[in-house]
C-alpha cells in the first residue's frame, strides 16, 4: 500500500513518522534505489512561494517530510494531518544509527574544513561501526562540483548526508545527484555544526513545543530577528490563506534532463531560506 500524502501549501508531504523514513530508507540502500529525501518547513514554504528553484527542489524530492513542528499544527487545523514532527537532524541522527547497527558507510559534504573534520570526528567515535567513507567541505565551487561527484561515487557510500544551504545543496543534487550512486541523499543544514560542537540544539521541551526557532533567535538575535519575524508572519498568513483557498499542486517551473532538473551552482541564492 503507498504512504499517503498529504496536498499541504501547493506540496505532496509524506504523512509518515521517523521509524517509518528510516525503514524507507534502509529499503533503498538494500535495493541500491536513490532516495532524495527533503524536509519541509514554515521557513521553507514562505521562500518556496517566490523562489522556483527551491519550490522545483521540494517537488524533485522522493520523499518529503515535516520539519517543523508549525507544518504540523497547520495540517491538523487544515485538516489534511501529518502523523509527527519528523526533523532533519533527527533523521540524520537515526540514520547515523542505522549505519552503525548494519556496518554502513556515509559520505559527508558541507561545513568548513574544520567543522567537517570535526563533526567527521565525532560521527566516527560516537558510531565506530559505522564507515566515513568521504568527507569534503562545502566551499567549493562550481569547477570543482564534477570532482566532488566523482569521489563520492568512487567511495560507494550507502548514505551521502549535505551540511551546505539552499539551494547549492539541491543544485549540486540536481548535477550529480543520480550519477554519484548513492542510494540515501540528505540535506542536513547546520546538523555538521551541532555534531562538532559548535553550536547547541535547543532543549527537547523546546523542540516539542514548536519553540526551536525561539531557541536559535536567543542564540543570534541579531542575526536572526528579522528573519524570524518576517518568516513567521509570513507562514500564518499562508495557512489563513490555505484554511479559506486550499493551494493547488505545484508543477515544475524548470526543465529537466534524465530524471533530475537542470541548475548551476551560480544561480542566486534564495533570499532568507532555511537553512536545512
Amino acid at each position: 500500500m503507498t504512504p499517503k500524502r498529504q496536498l499541504l501549501f501547493g506540496l505532496y508531504v509524506d504523512a509518515l513518522g521517523m521509524t517509518d523514513v528510516v525503514e524507507r530508507c534502509h529499503n533503498a540502500i538494500l535495493k541500491r534505489q536513490r532516495l532524495l529525501v527533503g524536509v519541509l518547513n514554515a521557513a521553507k514554504i514562505v521562500e518556496l512561494h517566490k523562489n522556483p528553484r527551491l519550490r522545483d527542489a521540494m517537488i524533485d524530492c522522493d520523499l518529503l517530510v515535516a520539519d517543523g513542528q508549525s507544518v504540523v499544527w497547520a495540517s491538523k487545523l487544515l485538516g489534511r494531518p501529518l502523523p509527527e514532527r519528523v526533523a532533519g537532524i533527527d533523521i540524520f541522527g537515526n540514520l547515523l544509527q542505522l549505519a552503525d547497527r548494519h556496518a554502513l558507510s556515509i559520505a559527508l559534504l558541507g561545513a568548513t574544513p574544520e567543522v567537517n573534520n570535526s563533526a567527521r570526528e565525532a560521527i566516527e567515535k560516537r558510531y565506530p561501526n559505522l564507515k566515513v567513507a568521504y568527507s569534503h567541505h562545502g566551499y567549493f565551487t562550481e569547477a570543482q562540483s564534477a570532482m566532488i561527484a566523482d569521489g563520492i561515487q568512487a567511495s560507494r557510500a550507502d548514505m551521502l548526508f549535505l551540511g551546505i544551504t539552499s539551494p547549492k545543496k539541491e543544485i549540486f543534487l540536481a548535477n550529480h545527484g543520480a550519477r554519484i550512486d548513492v542510494p540515501v541523499q540528505h540535506g542536513v543544514g547546520g546538523s555538521f555544526d551541532i555534531m562538532a560542537g559548535i553550536t547547541a540544539r535547543a532543549p527537547v521541551a523546546w523542540q516539542a513545543a514548536g519553540m526551536e526557532w525561539a531557541y536559535r533567535l536567543l542564540q543570534e538575535p541579531r542575526r536572526l530577528w528579522w528573519r524570524y519575524l518576517s518568516t513567521n508572519t509570513g507562514f500564518i498568513w499562508l495557512s489563513l490563506k490555505e484554511m479559506f483557498h486550499p493551494s493547488s499542486a505545484f508543477s515544475l517551473s524548470i526543465r529537466r534532463t534524465g530524471e533530475r532538473m537542470v541548475a548551476h551552482l551560480s544561480d542566486q541564492q534564495p533570499r532568507g531560506a532555511a537553512d536545512e
